[in-house]
């Protein structure tokens, strides 16, 4: 059941109405790499309405980007589509909203100026230039700072002398930005903020410390600018981070319906909204994440031996720590062979839809060989950190003797999905001894029931739990941030209900869970795979350096 169908179900049709003509419900709406993707709910977190809008990065100048231009006309057809989606079901217009979230793929750079104008590029999280500028932080900061952080671009641009570097007045996160222009606040939420810079233990600031011995940098001393002054004020889940302006509204919904003064929560990552959209936010709890890239996410209960380029150390929206294991693919490479058979199947004049196609081949993986006979897959669209590959090139390699079969191939594009993921994880829970209780997981890959979540457990040795949002990702999470923002908006001054207390109590109590356990042959399997995996990462290497 999703959660269009708990909606139905909980709410009579005049409900329903009622609440969206009061200007009522909850939006949220997030940036992904593929998609832009809004949920309408109510207070209790039933989806009203959905919009989409599919839209590409780009390789242009030697960097993964996507345009702001882009950006904006891919939210406000995405509204206008959640906007039809609120016509065709409820036969009202969307004119007011109680409180509105905005989120996006975590860390890049996006700098301005003191006018507010565009001073570079956006660069994505994709991007694995910065590889001088990571290592002199990881040593300066005494903790692993990732190629994709903030404060990574930041630092390659200074090293490279880059003629903007003096100008910047401000930096931010694509969420920030999208946030900053809808409310005229520039905040961030402090999981998207702990993908910038290092935040204190207190999780509601950037770390003093580290900020001072950052600006002691001889490579920073030229720079007119102190750090401090050119990142967003870190919010916590439920704090003021403004209210969407008339010009926000109308930049949002140009046909001029849409009323200002929602609520705004504090602009968050896609890895924070995940982690809310699974109820992952307390300690011995994780999510991982599954779309054009992955990640785990696993709230902590204690620090961890020291840092470890494997794992980065973020935190939930609400400023609880977090390790974090992301790796740059996922199932773009998975989705490219699908479209092969898709296609295969239109030629033979039996056209799939796109739900039949999964279904019918990740049954069939399934049913392959729990080693995968022999069969290796390197999804690596671009380069992976978590296994030493600086540059991608998808390859598909078996031995002599592999049992080739359709099966063992699913079963090895499914195990390859996740196969950086699994490496990562390997040092977090084998090396530094982390307990799980449960893993939560969404996205697409999950929608097709129990196979993808098998893998995943047996991969990870965890039992892995997929709820009925599965399939509605980060938007649901952030709709369901802005409805917890609205909620402490309207305490009177009382203490507000915890992040977590609110999901279990009002969002999580009646959703139905599936959770699969590890098998024993599965577990067997995949590592024998993974041991294979890895020996042929020098194979995935030589190829991004031969093949242009």
């Amino acid at each position: 059941m999703t959660h269009a169908d708990v909606s139905s179900a909980d709410h009579t049709a005049a409900g329903a109405a009622a609440l969206l003509e009061a200007g009522r419900p909850h939006l949220g709406l997030e940036l992904g790499s593929t998609r832009i993707k809004a949920a309408l709910i109510d207070d209790s977190g039933a989806v009203l309405a959905t919009g989409s809008h599919a839209w590409e990065n780009e390789f242009s100048d030697e960097s993964w980007t996507y345009s702001l231009s882009n950006a904006w006309s891919g939210i406000q057809d995405c509204y206008a589509d959640l906007v039809r989606d609120v016509r065709e079901r409820h036969g009202v217009e969307l004119t007011g909203l109680a409180s509105i979230g905005i989120s996006a793929m975590m860390h890049g750079y996006l700098a301005f100026d003191a006018e507010g104008e565009q001073l570079a590029p956006f660069r994505t999280w994709r991007n694995t230039y910065t590889a001088d500028a990571s290592a002199l932080l990881s040593r300066t900061l005494e903790l692993n700072i990732p190629l994709r952080w903030s404060v990574s671009h930041l630092l390659h641009a200074i090293l490279g002398g880059e003629e903007h570097v003096p100008r910047i007045a401000h930096l931010t996160t694509l969420a920030g930005y999208v946030h900053w222009q809808l409310t005229g606040r520039q905040v961030l939420g402090a999981g998207d903020a702990s993908g910038m810079f290092p935040l204190a233990a207190s999780g509601d600031a950037f770390d003093p410390e580290l900020l001072e011995r950052f600006a002691a940098l001889d490579e920073v001393a030229d720079v007119p600018w102190n750090l401090p002054d050119i990142l967003p004020e870190v919010l916590v889940a439920g704090q003021d981070a403004g209210s969407l302006t008339a010009e926000g509204a109308a930049l949002l919904d140009p046909s001029g319906a849409l009323r200002s003064g929602a609520v705004a929560a504090a602009p968050e990552g896609d890895a924070g909204t995940g982690m809310v959209a699974t109820q992952a936010v307390d300690p011995r709890t994780g999510n991982v994440s599954a779309g054009t890239s992955a990640f785990a996410m696993v709230v902590l209960e204690g620090p961890l031996s020291g840092p470890r380029e494997e794992i980065d150390l973020v935190t939930t929206p609400s400023g609880d720590p977090v390790a974090m294991i992301h790796t740059n693919n996922c199932t773009s490479d998975l989705d490219a062979w699908l479209g092969i058979f898709g296609r295969f199947a239109e030629l033979l004049g039996r056209p799939a839809d796109p739900e039949e196609l999964y279904s019918t081949l990740f049954g069939a993986g399934a049913d392959g060989e729990a080693d995968a006979g022999g069969v290796l897959s390197y999804n690596y669209v671009s380069g992976e950190h978590q296994t030493g590959v600086p540059s991608g090139r998808p390859l598909l390699v078996r031995e002599q003797e592999a049992r080739f079969t359709l099966e063992n191939f699913m079963r090895s594009q499914l195990y390859g999905a996740f196969g950086a993921l699994a490496v990562g994880m390997e040092a977090l829970l084998k090396d530094e001894g982390v307990q799980l209780d449960v893993m939560y997981a969404h996205g697409g890959i999950f929608r097709t029931r129990g196979i993808a979540q098998q893998v995943l457990a047996d991969a990870l040795a965890t039992p892995v739990a997929v709820g009925e949002s599965a399939g509605e990702g980060g938007s649901w999470g952030m709709a369901l941030l802005a409805a917890y923002t609205a909620r402490t908006a309207a305490a009177d001054g009382s203490a507000p209900t915890s992040l977590s207390s609110f999901l279990s109590e009002e969002v999580f109590a009646s959703q139905e869970l599936s959770t699969l356990q590890p098998d024993e042959a599965g577990m067997a399997g995949h590592a024998t795979w993974l041991e294979s995996y890895r020996t042929g990462l020098q194979v995935e290497r030589l190829a991004g350096e031969l093949l242009d």
